[in-house]
């Protein structure tokens, strides 16, 4: 099940990295590539969603659940694999909701800052695996020398709490100025 579960990460990992391009490239280009992005951005989130579900599973079917529940390793990657899905989902249920407007104006630069965190969150959950799976990385390193230690028990730093919050807020408020009821205001 651990050879699966290393073939099935990659899919989300790669349609993710995708949306990303696409959010840029919808929001930032002209033309018919932009029209390109803008109008498959929902596809590729609908299947890195189903290949992000199938990694899960597959990754809770790795080793037994007291196994993963007691290594604070096993649960700092399981955690960011989950959050990484939910705000990927987040990204997904809000292109749904707006369809190719979804990545124009202010609603594409929140797109595109929330896809950024998804990046880093996929990255982050990416690398404890690699340590997992005997093959650590020098993010690892740089997230030792931010402060976070990836053997220990699940902390986040404060800084990057902070950062969390600006970035929310920042968020909210480009998605409220790019509304359409506050442009007709």
């Amino acid at each position: 099940m651990t050879g699966m579960h290393h073939m099935l990460v990659h899919f989300p990992l790669a349609f993710w990295a995708l949306a990303l391009l696409m959010m840029v490239a919808g929001r930032l280009g002209r033309g018919s590539l932009a029209k390109a992005s803008a109008g498959g951005l929902l596809a590729v989130l609908v299947l890195s969603l189903l290949g992000a579900v199938a990694a899960l599973i597959s990754g809770w079917l790795v080793w037994p659940v007291a196994a993963n529940l007691n290594s604070p390793m096993v649960r700092n990657h399981l955690l960011m694999s989950i959050w990484a899905t939910g705000l990927w989902t987040v990204i997904t249920l809000l292109v749904w909701q707006a369809g190719r407007q979804a990545v124009q104006g202010a609603r594409g630069t929140v797109l595109i800052v929330l896809g950024l965190v998804g990046a880093a969150l996929f990255a982050i959950s990416g690398t404890l695996g690699g340590y997992l799976a005997g093959a650590p990385t020098q993010l690892s390193a740089l997230l030792a020398q931010l402060g976070w230690s990836v053997y220990g028990t699940f902390y986040v730093p404060v800084w990057a709490l902070l950062v969390m919050v600006v970035l929310a807020l920042g968020c909210a408020v480009l998605g409220r100025l790019g509304s359409p009821e506050h442009r007709s205001s």
